[in-house]
């Protein structure tokens, strides 16, 4: 059986995310322990605890990657080894991170600055994204050509063949979305995000990131790792420039999932907080045996899966 690992993005966090298997597993305990000591404050209390920190990207970012690898790591110590990983957008890093390519030390402090790059460069309030539901791509990429008159606007994530999100500053994504509803289009969702991740308006953090990428030595990739931004195979030579890249570029997840079934994958689990990738998959591809890990029920649902039960 031919399995990918997909692992969260940013917004799957929640107060109490990976307590039920930190609480068990001395081997999730370990990796909050690892991050803490790297970022220099309690990442077990900044997820488990009533905070406002765990929303503010500079946290969300290196929590959902701690959690995600603590995820992965007890995964791997049961046997089970992906064929094939991939992330949503803060995702990648994580994927990175289970091919062997970046260490989980490198990677946490990384996302830590990322976060904080993304958050100066698109302050909460800043611009603003909207999800366009059962439109034709090209009519949504159409709408936000002819609106970037008014400002930035683009498509920012491809989640699903009847969802893309658009975003960019807020009187250009007014006009796209006025564009689409002459054109027709007859639900579009404003989304409750800090900031319209994924567009042109990102491209000061995506600068001050490739300085930060040019530290880091990447390792040879033991597993292939698809990218959002090509929805393709990574190559070792092009990591950073993609990376650098993947802030202010479209996250083309559904492009992934087609790319992640061309590879004759049987099973995708989610590994990270939340459901979210799972119900983007479904509605990609319902035949696809999905599965994912957060507690020890979905943990013991992912292991009959994978063990063909």
């Amino acid at each position: 059986m031919k399995t990918a690992f997909v692992f969260s993005g940013q917004g799957a966090q929640y107060i109490g995310m990976g307590k039920e298997l930190f609480e068990q597993e001395s081997i999730v305990q370990e990796t909050f322990q690892e991050a803490s000591d790297v970022l220099g404050y309690d990442m077990a209390e900044l997820c488990f605890t009533e905070n406002d920190q765990l929303n503010e990207t500079m946290y969300t970012q290196p929590a959902i990657l701690t959690v995600s690898i603590a995820f992965y790591r007890l995964l791997q110590s049961k046997g089970y080894q992906p064929d094939i990983v991939a992330g949503l957008s803060l995702g990648e890093y994580s994927a990175l991170v289970a091919s062997g390519a970046i260490s989980f030390k490198e990677a946490v402090q990384l996302v830590a600055k990322r976060g904080k790059f993304m958050a100066e460069a698109a302050p909460t309030g800043t611009g603003k994204m909207v999800a366009v539901m059962n439109a034709e791509r090209s009519l949504i990429e159409k709408c936000c050509q002819e609106a970037s008159g008014s400002g930035i606007v683009s498509p920012a994530n491809y989640n699903t063949p009847q969802q893309i999100v658009i975003g960019g500053e807020t009187p250009a994504v007014d006009k796209a979305v006025e564009l689409l509803t002459e054109a027709g289009v007859k639900r579009m969702i404003p989304l409750k995000v800090s900031g319209p991740f994924h567009t042109a308006l990102l491209k000061p953090a995506s600068e001050k990131l490739a300085t930060e990428l040019e530290k880091i030595n990447f390792a040879e990739m033991t597993i292939p790792v698809i990218s959002n931004t090509t929805a393709q195979v990574m190559e070792q030579t092009e990591i950073k420039e993609l990376l650098e890249k993947q802030v202010m570029s479209a996250v083309r997840f559904a492009d992934s999932i087609e790319t992640i079934k061309k590879m004759n994958v049987d099973v995708i689990i989610e590994v990270g907080p939340g459901k979210t990738l799972t119900g983007f998959i479904k509605k990609i591809d319902k035949e696809m045996k999905t599965a994912r890990v957060e507690d020890e029920k979905t943990l013991s649902e992912t292991e009959a899966l994978l063990n063909g039960r």
